[in-house]
């Protein structure tokens, strides 16, 4: 019996596809520097940033569930979230860089970046404990 595709993988390849498809609105900016700026977009960079930020969450999602197959959901979980929550936190802040001084703002950050080190932290003792 054949088991189903690893979680961490399935979210992996999720992320890396929407970071690639990110690369169209980073395309936006040379193609058609006046597009981003009609849509509300103050700050391009952040983009790019998103958009190589879900790329490297999704290779690192991939890497971790081909390395760590029976990695603990609890662990997972943390990686997950971490991996999809990190990236989204750069897409209001290229419509206005002040977001970032908001409470709620930074609280999501704190969290997040949390969880994310918990996950891969959790997931080296996991290996290397194996």
């Amino acid at each position: 019996m054949m088991r189903g595709m690893n979680v961490l993988i399935q979210v992996g390849l999720c992320l890396l596809a929407l970071g690639a498809l990110l690369g169209w609105v980073v395309m936006l900016r040379t193609a058609f520097p006046g597009m981003l700026a009609a849509a509300g977009v103050r700050s391009p960079r952040r983009v790019l940033q998103t958009h190589i930020d879900f790329i490297v969450m999704g290779v690192i999602l991939i890497a971790v569930g081909l390395a760590l197959p029976d990695l603990a959901g609890w662990n997972r979980a943390l990686l997950i979230a971490g991996a999809t929550v990190n990236p989204l936190l750069f897409v209001p802040l290229a419509f206005r860089e002040s977001f970032s001084d908001g409470l709620t703002y930074r609280v999501v950050t704190v969290a997040s970046f949390t969880t994310m080190s918990a996950g891969t932290v959790g997931a080296a003792v996991a290996g290397l404990s194996a």
